[in-house]
This record gives structure tokens, C-alpha cells and sequence, in this order.
């Protein structure tokens, strides 16, 4: 199985069982604006997102406040990404950019949807949308040809173009793991949560 096609399909079935979906996502890949409340979360990608606070600062401050983002998402449990979180929050309020720390707060449940997936899957949910990778080789074809006379025609050269770039595709860590994916299977901190035998997973 590969990473970009097949857990991207398998991890939407999962999301739109959870609510975690975005329900406005255009095919092309671009966002628009999405319907606010639970049933309805875009699907970001964690470096991007913390990119995105990192752009609010000034560049003197970056690379400090880089050193502190990065922790978060490669915290071992969700917990401990709450405490890496605070820590940059009191950085940021110490330096007078309050207001960028509180950026998180915004869009932390979006950031730490992932520890409710395996743990073997975490580094392939940290990148980006797994349907854009594969859709660049698709935009560098078409782009090129500009325009078709015939939608065949179009669907044609994006399907073979596929299929050439899926030989390139990274394989998925553990794929076995999908059918709990899809399925509904409840993980907490990347851990089958019935593999635990009590309640204080989350911990």
C-alpha cells in the first residue's frame, strides 16, 4: 500500500466517522471557508500550521521561537504537547507577542488530531495533505498542456500520470493498521485504546 493515495482515502473515512473532515476542501486542493463547528475540521498539516505562527513574529525572534514549535508536534503523548504549548505561550508572553501564542489556542484540537491515530502513522500525518503529493506531478503535466479539447483526454493523461508517480511513492509504515483506521478503532496517544484496559489512557 502506499502513503499518499491509499492512507489519505483510508484516513478520510476515518475522519468523516469522527467529524474531523473538512466538508468544504475544493478538489483542486484549495480551502475554502469551512462550516464552523465540530462536524467540520480542515485536515492541516502540523508543520505547516506552526509555519503559519512562526510568519507573526518578528525574524529577529524566530529562531528561538522555532527551537520551542518544533517540540510540539513531536511530543511522545498529547499531554506532553500541552506543556510544550504553555512553554512557548510564556516565551511569547515574556517578549510582549502574547497574541501569537495565542494562535495555538485556536487551532491546537486541529494540530493534535493525530495522537488518535497510531502511532506507526504519526510521521506520515505530520506532512502535508497525503492527495497533494501526488497531484503535483498531476499540476506539472497539466499546467504544461494548458488546456483539452476533450474531459477524456484530460482524464486520461491525469491517470496515466498517476500511475507513473505512484512507483515513487513512499510505502506506508504498518499497513496493517489501516483496517483499524478505517474502522473506527479508537487510539489515544498512537495506543489501541482496548490495549490499555482502562480508562486513563488520555493520560
Amino acid at each position: 500500500m502506499r502513503e499518499n493515495l491509499t492512507y489519505g482515502l483510508m484516513r478520510g473515512r476515518r475522519k468523516r466517522a469522527v467529524g474531523l473532515l473538512d466538508r468544504d476542501t475544493h478538489p483542486k486542493g484549495e480551502k475554502r471557508p469551512g462550516v464552523a463547528g465540530p462536524a467540520t475540521v480542515p485536515r492541516h498539516c502540523p508543520t505547516l500550521r506552526l509555519l503559519n505562527v512562526l510568519d507573526k513574529l518578528p525574524v529577529k525572534r524566530q529562531a528561538e521561537a522555532r527551537s520551542l514549535l518544533t517540540k510540539i508536534p513531536y511530543a511522545e503523548t498529547r499531554d506532553n504537547a500541552e506543556r510544550q504549548k504553555r512553554a512557548f505561550q510564556a516565551w511569547c508572553t515574556k517578549h510582549g507577542h502574547a497574541e501569537v501564542g495565542r494562535v495555538l489556542e485556536r487551532d491546537w484540537e486541529r494540530l493534535v488530531t493525530f495522537y488518535q491515530f497510531p502511532r506507526e502513522h504519526w510521521k506520515h500525518l505530520r506532512t502535508s495533505n497525503p492527495i497533494e503529493s501526488p497531484f503535483a506531478a498531476v499540476r506539472l503535466r497539466t499546467a504544461a498542456a494548458k488546456r483539452f479539447k476533450k474531459v477524456e483526454n484530460a482524464t486520461a493523461v491525469i491517470w496515466k500520470t498517476l500511475l507513473i508517480a505512484e512507483k515513487t511513492f513512499r510505502r506506508l509504515d504498518a499497513p496493517e493498521l489501516l483496517a483499524d483506521v478505517a474502522s473506527g478503532v479508537v487510539y489515544v496517544n498512537g495506543v489501541r485504546a482496548v490495549d490499555r484496559g482502562d480508562d486513563k489512557v488520555a493520560a
